[in-house]
């Protein structure tokens, strides 16, 4: 199977909405481990590169058509987004190669009308592509910045509402940014600067995270990362540097029992543990079993040894859990991600304006069943990966107001240093991709009182 063959199938199952698009790479590179390390790259680029600009794509090739935009079927759609974003925004590949491809693509599943189409559409895009690329956009603020950034137009409305044209603006370009590989470095194992050199020694670009003193931001990388020696020893896990501040602002300690009610695969759960030098229990809870098997086996790559994990769901939480319990406990809770399109651009399509609601009556729930576990002047974090006020001040606000034995902390005294400037006047952490180069974050510090 061809690199844009992968990609095709990739994004057609991304568009039915049947998987994650890093998951689907990673079944169907592995599945082709022939694959030159070139070819696996351009897999990886195109698939979330047409993610990240489908919008102003379909724009353009809805722009060339000669038939409504809705008689386009999803099949022949993603064959022109593919060969569209080649043709625009990656100058290495030569038009006619782009086209060849699409059109043999188009030959495997397609009539030859359709072929034709197919044809007629990506040959007028190549001939304007000069001009598409510089085309000046009318109408409403929503509408420009909707086509011009590749968002959807009820997004935008939303975030003019809360932010403003010149931030949203803002916002949506940084949204576009391929992000650099961040990691966190292990220091049960190694230390930053041992890692970041022997990074160097390998001819990788290192830089220093800004905010965690854990992280670290690789550039350019070309290698399957944990095919890295310091990766399978343990020496660092991948993790965004906002995502790196929650444990933090836990702040748990050597020897306490710690819960992470939403663990997923791990990274925040095994980051608990370093800070607490693998000294206590942490209890590790997902509804999925396969994220807990992958967070053992992450465990065990880290040497961690003192996470539990427990398959459960924390709205039907049963015994053994007992009131008073736990000394800390983290909430990352369910969202709807907003805050990492850098990195999950399939999410601005799936999103849905109903969603924002529904989540924020389950974080409310999954907050209220918590409350009980946590003991007298213990900590409890609540945090999301989005940027929307719904899920993030106003489930805070309607926590604080039935559960008057909670009180909200400033986060500020509890982060590393020269993290203020995400501190918001509300005293909870949240993060911007355009204001601090990171993945957007919110978190909020809560104390029980006795």
């Amino acid at each position: 199977m061809t690199p844009r063959a992968i990609a095709m199938h990739t994004l057609l199952q991304v568009a039915r909405r049947a998987s994650f698009p890093d998951v689907l790479l990673d079944i169907y590179l592995k599945e082709h481990p022939d694959l030159d390390p070139r070819d696996r790259a351009l897999v990886t680029e195109l698939v979330y590169g047409v993610l990240r600009w489908q919008g102003r794509l379909d724009w353009i090739i809805d722009q060339q058509a000669t038939i409504k935009p809705d008689k386009i079927a999803l099949p022949v759609r993603v064959i022109l987004r593919l060969a569209t974003y080649q043709l625009l925004f990656l100058d290495r590949i030569p038009a006619a190669a782009a086209v060849n491809e699409a059109v043999k693509l188009a030959k495997t599943s397609q009539p030859p009308h359709v072929v034709r189409f197919v044809n007629g559409i990506l040959r007028a895009i190549s001939r304007k592509s000069e001009i598409l690329q510089k085309a000046q956009l009318e109408g409403s603020s929503e509408n420009r910045l909707s086509v011009l950034y590749s968002y959807p137009v009820w997004l935008v409305q939303r975030w003019l509402a809360a932010l403003g044209y010149e931030e949203t603006e803002a916002f949506c370009a940084a949204g576009n940014q391929v992000p650099p590989t961040s990691i966190r470095v292990n220091t049960l194992t190694t230390t930053v600067e041992a890692l970041a050199g022997s990074f160097r020694d390998l001819g990788f670009s290192v830089e220093p995270g800004n905010l965690a003193p854990e992280a670290l931001h690789l550039r350019s990388i070309r290698t399957d990362i944990s095919s890295l020696v310091q990766y399978r020893s343990g020496e660092f896990q991948v993790q965004d540097e906002a995502s790196q501040l929650i444990a933090h602002l836990v702040q748990p300690q050597p020897g306490e029992h710690v819960l992470d009610a939403c663990a997923g695969f791990g990274a925040k759960s095994t980051h608990l543990a370093q800070l607490m030098e693998n000294q206590g229990k942490i209890t590790a809870l997902d509804n999925q079993g396969w994220k807990l098997t992958r967070l053992v086996e992450n465990a065990k790559r880290l040497q961690v040894s003192s996470i539990e994990p427990a398959e459960m769901d924390v709205l039907e939480l049963q015994p053994p859990f007992e009131q008073r319990c736990f000394d800390r406990i983290l909430l990352d809770a369910p969202c709807t991600g907003l805050g990492v399109l850098r990195r999950n651009p399939d999410i601005k399509w799936k999103v849905r304006p109903k969603d924002f609601h529904r989540l924020h009556l389950v974080q409310r729930q999954m907050l209220s069943r918590l409350a009980p576990l946590l003991k007298p002047e213990g900590v409890l974090v609540y945090a999301t990966c989005t940027v929307s006020s719904e899920e993030n001040e106003a489930t805070l606000q309607g926590f604080l107001s039935a559960h008057p034995d909670y009180h909200l902390e400033s986060a500020r005294p509890y982060l590393p240093p020269g993290c203020g400037g995400a501190v918001n006047p509300m005293g909870a952490l949240q993060t911007w991709p355009h204001k601090h180069g990171v993945d957007g974050f919110y978190a909020a510090r809560l104390r029980r009182t006795s």
